[in-house]
């Protein structure tokens, strides 16, 4: 094969349950690599990947890959009365699919150390391997990546090689079984604020530049080292909207999603709201 072909060969991609993000998305979450979603608490990322396993399960012709899902959490709670409220306004838009609580095709499972993660990859292959079902596993979400490297890692140059080690072990994995078996993995990740150096000058993290949420400067979590380990990246950030309310309760957020990198989008940004219902673009 011509290397020029590889560029032009078909990457199912999985829709994310709102026609505008779709579009924005050039037809969703591709299939075959790793997604990165990076953001600050309280942006969307979980909100994203709970509506993304959900719509997994409507046909290609829906967008679709009539597929279960394996949803990794990384910290306590799972969101499970969120999904269950997502899970309502699927079934409300969707009354024909044909599985009676969308919530049964989402397995869930707790990780929370990285080198628990890395142990349970040959299990996840096997899981891939059995799974022949109607509903065959295609979607995998680790939410969130950054919480498994959050404690147990010194700034010690023997805990760095180790730390980055893991990276390279987890992604090889999840890359590998992405390609073998077809799947979209998706991995959440946080953000750390941006250090202002001396006279205005950043302290850049490796050669990332500064992305922005809540009106400060942000970089995501773990480095350089780990931004080498996946496909695409994108980026959710929220700002405040408006004055607060007469008691200073509350502002209404303005949320943007933002392509970092990815091999087949451009960079550009579209703005999103969240509601009972799911999340959907503007």
């Amino acid at each position: 094969m011509q290397p020029q072909k590889l560029l032009h060969l078909p990457t199912h991609k999985c829709t994310v349950g709102c026609p505008l993000l779709d579009r924005f998305l050039a037809g969703g979450i591709p299939c075959n690599s790793i997604t990165e979603i990076v953001a600050e608490n309280a942006t969307g990322k979980t909100q994203f990947c709970l509506q993304l396993v959900l719509y997994a399960q409507l046909p290609p012709s829906r967008g679709g890959l009539s597929a279960s899902s394996l949803y990794i959490h990384t910290e306590f709670p799972f969101p499970l009365r969120r999904l269950r409220q997502l899970s309502r306004a699927f079934r409300s838009s969707h009354p024909d699919h044909p599985v009676a609580d969308p919530c049964d095709r989402v397995f869930v499972q707790g990780v929370y150390t990285a080198d628990e993660l890395v142990d349970a990859i040959p299990k996840i292959e096997l899981f891939l391997i059995h799974s022949r079902s109607r509903f065959p596993l295609r979607v995998i979400v680790i939410d969130s990546i950054a919480a498994l490297f959050r404690s147990d890692f010194d700034n010690t140059v023997l805990d760095l090689r180790r730390r980055s080690s893991l990276f390279f072990k987890i992604a090889g994995g999840l890359k590998s079984l992405a390609k073998r078996f077809g799947v979209a993995v998706v991995v959440t990740n946080q953000v750390v604020d941006l250090i202002e150096g001396e006279k205005g000058n950043s302290v850049r993290a490796g050669n990332l530049s500064a992305l922005y949420s809540s009106g400060r400067p942000v970089v995501p979590a773990l480095g350089l080292a780990w931004a080498n380990c996946v496909n695409s990246r994108l980026f959710l950030s929220r700002e405040d909207d408006g004055d607060a309310d007469v008691d200073g309760s509350s502002r209404k957020k303005r949320r943007r999603i933002t392509v970092v990198f990815a091999p087949h989008l451009p960079h550009s940004s579209s703005e999103f709201v969240i509601t009972t219902e799911g999340v959907f673009g503007r």
